[in-house]
């Protein structure tokens, strides 16, 4: 272990650590990096993410080591509160990643079952379908006529939900094309 961690009291380490001394930088490491490591794997469930919250806290500690008031708390105590606002913000990360993920696929989903109603459109369409192949054509009836969704076509027909879109997106530029032709005679 560091001389610092055997040989300095907390003030000492204190001044050191504020004055820019690297040395002390590892002594704090040294002493709390598994404090803060086992906050953020015991919140977090992740051993990667507890590292990287790790990593965020000290980089943050080194950087504001300017703005610490001893005489309001102990560094350790203001470890432990810069850790929990990290840990914080990776949950948040976390939250707001799912909520895109989520909000991307259901877009995916209700992208074919948003269909027009009017009935002279629904009858050009019809027509197109017509001419794809037999499965790209079942799963365009369900999603056309039954305005199912990607996934609930996926398990209709037992086949993957990606075979299911990648069906739709060929089957949707071919009638794409196939449409604008038609626009344009």
């Amino acid at each position: 272990m560091s001389d610092l961690l055997h040989n300095h009291d907390e003030s000492s380490l204190v001044t050191s650590f504020q004055a820019g001394d690297e040395r002390a930088l590892a002594t704090v490491y040294e002493r709390w990096a598994r404090l803060v490591y086992g906050m953020s794997l015991r919140s977090l469930g992740n051993s990667a993410d507890a590292e990287d919250v790790t990593q965020k806290v000290f980089v943050a500690v080194w950087l504001g080591r300017a703005t610490f008031d001893p005489t309001r708390s102990r560094i350790s105590a203001w470890l432990v509160g810069i850790t929990k606002n990290m840990i914080a913000d990776a949950h948040e990360r976390r939250a707001r990643d799912r909520r895109d993920r989520e909000a991307l696929i259901q877009s995916l989903d209700r992208e074919v079952t948003d269909w027009p109603d009017d009935m002279a459109e629904r009858l050009v369409v019809a027509d197109a379908l017509a001419d794809l192949p037999e499965t790209p054509l079942r799963i365009m009836r369900l999603a056309f006529y039954d305005r199912l969704t990607h996934t609930q076509i996926a398990t209709r027909l037992d086949l993957p939900l990606g075979t299911v879109k990648s069906h739709i997106r060929r089957s949707l530029d071919r009638l794409r094309t196939r449409l604008e032709v038609s626009d344009n005679d």
